[in-house]
Formats: C-alpha cells, structure tokens, sequence
C-alpha cells in the first residue's frame, strides 16, 4: 500500500508543531521519563513498554499513517529557539461528512508547564484544523479536577459542554471527564464553568 506523504509544519511565535520523527526517541523518552509524576494523575496507564524504543518506532509510524490518511494530525511541540522537546499535541478522530469534527489530545512535559506553550500550540492546532482541514469542531476532554487543563481550553476558545461518564481509564480506573468544544463560527470567549 502507497502512503501519501503529506507535510504538516505549524510555525508559532515560540514554537515549531511537527509530527514526530525517529530521532526524536531519546528526547521523548527523557522527557516523558522526567515528566511521569506530574503526568500520570491525567493520562492513562502507562504500559510497561511505553517508553522502549519499538513503542516510539510503532507511533511515529502511526503519526506518518495518520496524518497520510487524514485520520489524525499529531504534533510535537518544539521551542524554536533551542529545538527543544516540549510535549505534544494531536488532533485525533478526525471525521468528515456531516460531521467534520476533530478530538484534540495534549500533554506538556513539566519543566515547560504553565509557561503558555500549550496555549499557543492550542490556539495554532485550532487555527489550521478550521483554516486548513475544513472543522467545523474541535472537541477535547479533560479530568474534572485538572484545572490547568480547563483554564487553557478556555482561554482557547473553548467551553463547556458536559460531562461524560466513565470517559476514559485514567492510572488504571474509568473516570468522568468534563467536554468542551470549539466551534469554527462561535467566538463568545470564557465559560463560567469550574
């Protein structure tokens, strides 16, 4: 089967979004590794291979099949100035038709948390999922308690729609997750959600 290679490249003021790339396994690892901890409350279970290099080999290869297919457009955050891993972002479950709506996915490695990185990759996923990609909505999810993760939707254009039962497994248990969409036409701003 033929993989039609498509590029995608979102340059931001501080930050370069690019799908993942096999010489980025060392960074990734070390980062996810230094970042478990503050990661893992919001994340599912971790298996035991995650951070071994066929692990990351399989998900560049999903990233390169993904964005070919216009299924998913996964992105690692790199800061320009020293190329530096920051964490990742992935508009996911992409679906077209009536539909034409996305699932946005992120996480931040925590030395680079609360310095308003994921705000602008954010902010630059949103812009080129409605501009290029033809969205109509963007929908992401979160852990009720995840504060941080709520502020940032918000400040992003996003609010509050609902709660979702038994959402996602998080550290090993069904958890509710509160859902927030992006509208391409609706610009009203903050929720009081909280």
């Amino acid at each position: 089967m033929l993989i039609r290679r498509r590029k995608v490249r979102i340059e931001t003021e501080r930050l370069t979004l690019r799908p993942p790339t096999h010489s980025d396994f060392r960074f990734w690892t070390g980062l996810r590794h230094e970042s478990r901890s503050f990661l893992v409350a919001w994340e599912p279970s971790w298996a035991d291979d995650h951070l071994s290099r066929k692990s990351f080999t399989n998900r560049v290869y999903w990233a390169q099949r993904s964005v070919a297919n216009g299924s998913a457009v996964p992105l690692f955050l790199i800061r320009r100035e020293d190329e530096t891993l920051l964490g990742a972002i992935t508009l996911d479950n992409i679906r077209r038709g009536p539909a034409q709506a996305g699932t946005l996915g992120y996480w931040i490695g925590a030395p680079h948390a609360r310095q308003g990185f994921m705000r602008e990759a954010i902010q630059a996923v949103v812009h080129y999922g409605f501009s290029q990609l033809d969205l109509s909505r963007i929908e992401a999810a979160c852990l009720p308690e995840n504060n941080a993760s709520r502020g940032v939707l918000e400040k992003c254009g996003f609010k509050y729609e609902g709660v979702a039962q038994s959402y996602l497994q998080i550290n090993g248990r069904w958890r509710n997750h509160v859902l927030y969409a992006n509208l391409r036409g609706d610009r009203r701003g903050k929720t009081d959600a909280g």
